[in-house]
């Protein structure tokens, strides 16, 4: 067993000396310098136009997700939104209900009748800036312009001369020359405090009525010596009841309506 052992490492001694002989005595072969990459056209590309030079789908998901990031601020200082919320709110305050209805209902409504009120402007919106747009017709820049040109004359309509005064003012700005020359920076806010001072108003006006029932109802309670019952527990189902008879939400929706009618 040793001496077959000993004869398969003689054999094996055998044919690997003469291979390891032949490559100590082998010449080194020298490496091949690196070849620098041809850029070949075509690689990598990023369309911003589809077919018919529309505006790619990649494209027109980020100005989605862009315009969606917007919406609020846009919704807020652009449209009826704040007016009519407001307006509901001091309803609600006045009623002397403060958590009904609540806040989530009060802004759902605000925000379809903003919608039905704003309904025209987005139409145009969309015939004049938006369609054209994705048709390939009109760049995004001219599409911004188009898209403003309704969105300032609803603004326009709306906004007192005194508050565009104010901003201009507060600018440092010279007074423009007429409406077209207004800065959508300053219409902006001055739109806003035309609506805030106008939801006032409408506010101040639903007030006097509750006001008047909570004053007769403590005069009341007052000469019948009840000083320890709370008015307001008294005058609650008073101005509950006066507001479902003269149908107080369908007054104050119609008067939100009408009040943006040019």
């Amino acid at each position: 067993m040793l001496l077959g052992g000993a004869v398969l490492l003689g054999t094996a001694l055998a044919v690997l000396i003469p291979e390891l002989a032949s490559a100590a005595t082998m010449t080194p072969i020298a490496p091949t310098p690196p070849v620098v990459p041809t850029p070949t056209p075509g690689d990598i590309s990023i369309q911003i136009n589809g077919p018919d030079s529309a505006p790619s789908t990649s494209i027109l998901v980020l100005l989605g997700i862009t315009l969606l990031s917007v919406a609020p601020a846009l919704l807020l200082m652009m449209s009826s939104f704040t007016k009519i919320f407001v307006v509901l709110a001091m309803t609600r305050n006045a009623i002397g209900l403060n958590s009904i209805p609540p806040n989530q209902v009060l802004a759902g409504l605000a925000l379809f009748l903003s919608l039905f009120i704003m309904w025209p402007v987005l139409a145009q919106v969309n015939t004049v800036a938006l369609e054209p747009y994705l048709a390939g017709t009109m760049d995004f820049g001219h599409a911004v312009d188009a898209a403003l040109g309704p969105l300032r004359e609803f603004m326009l309509a709306h906004v007192r001369e005194e508050d565009i005064a104010l901003m201009t003012r507060a600018a440092g700005q010279a007074n423009p020359a007429n409406a077209e020359a207004v800065p959508i920076v300053t219409l902006i806010p001055a739109f806003m405090i035309s609506e805030l001072r106008a939801a006032f108003i409408i506010g101040l006006v639903i007030f006097v009525p509750f006001l008047v029932i909570d004053l007769v109802v403590s005069s009341g309670l007052m000469a019948m010596g009840m000083m320890m019952l709370p008015p307001t527990m008294i005058a609650l189902p008073f101005k509950i009841l006066l507001f479902i008879l003269v149908d107080g939400w369908g007054l104050i929706i119609t008067s939100l309506v009408q009040s943006y009618r040019t």
